[in-house]
This record gives C-alpha cells, structure tokens and sequence, in this order.
C-alpha cells in the first residue's frame, strides 16, 4: 500500500493540489489528511482519502466524526491523529494515544499539527509528521508532504519539500520480529 500524506494546509490549497498531484505520481494508493483544515480536501475533488480533523475544528467536537482513527495496511497497525498525544479538545470517547503508544496497539503514528515535519523510531512505534503545506510558516520549515511505502515486512517513509520534490527525510524501517 502506498499513502499520501499531507496535514496542516491551513486554505493553502494550490500547495494542496501540487501536491496531491505529486504523491499520485508517486504512486499513492490513499490520500491522507491528517487535520488542520481537512475539507481542504474537498475542494480539490480527491475521492480516495482518509482524513481526521484538527483539534481547533468546528468538526473535532462532532462526535460523529472520528478525532482519531487506526486503520491496519499490510498487517502494519497505523494510528491516524492530528497531535501525536492527548489534546484539552478531546472528547471523552477518543482514542488515546498515549495508551496506544504505551500498550503498543500501533505500530505506528501519524500526525501533524506541529508544523514539523519529522520521522522517528521510538520504543519500536515510527512516527510521522508530514509538515505543513502554508507557503510561509513561522517556524521556518518549508511546505512539506510525505509518501509511505507499506509492505509486509517494511516501511519506507520519505518526506518531500513541495517546492523542489527532493527528498527532505526518508528512513525505511523492519517490522520487529521479522
């Protein structure tokens, strides 16, 4: 399976479309938006995706609408969540990541809302943080996307500057126990 990530693109939507438009050249089986003004999505008519919204939207206090989500891709348990912990906006019902993390019931996590984009291996959980797609962002990180490769028994993970489409992080990673 090949996913497409992208987060935080805060009404950026032509960096949105570039890159959409990217992962797909990728390969991207799956389009995820892991919040901060994920109905981004819906204005540029992508229909593969899996999205969850950012802890500030109208739509991350409908309990009708997953704050967070775990969908399993080639036997490889990935949590889908705008911050990579607890947030005060959390309602009462949402996954913890925290205790997903703690009970390894993932072996991975996705997130944004840092602006940071980021790949690391902690306590045998890989976590992602795509960046932001803002053409200017005050943290000084240039819009960001990322591209995940899961197989059986590997992940590749790469990180992409939007602007050049060169590789800004990638790191590949063995399912332990394999």
């Amino acid at each position: 399976m090949k996913i497409g990530l992208v987060s935080d693109t805060h009404k950026h939507i032509a960096n949105l479309n570039d890159a959409v438009a990217f992962l797909k050249t990728k390969g991207a089986d799956i389009i995820v938006h892991l919040g901060d003004d994920y109905t981004d999505i819906d204005e540029i008519g992508e229909n593969n995706v899996l999205r969850v919204p950012g802890v500030f939207s109208e739509a991350y206090q409908d309990a009708s609408i997953p704050n967070r989500m775990i969908a399993k891709f080639d036997g490889w348990r990935i949590l889908f969540s705008h911050t990579v912990s607890s947030h005060d906006n959390d309602l009462p019902d949402d996954l913890k990541p925290e205790e997903m993390i703690e009970k390894k019931k993932v072996d991975a996590v996705f997130y944004g809302h840092t602006h940071i984009p980021d790949i690391t291996h902690e306590h045998g959980i890989i976590f992602v943080n795509p960046g932001h797609l803002k053409n200017d962002d005050k943290k000084g990180f240039p819009p960001t996307c990322g591209f995940v490769h899961v197989k059986k028994d590997t992940m590749i993970v790469r990180l992409f500057a939007l602007k050049t489409k060169d590789v800004y992080k990638e790191e590949t990673f063995v399912r332990e126990g394999e």
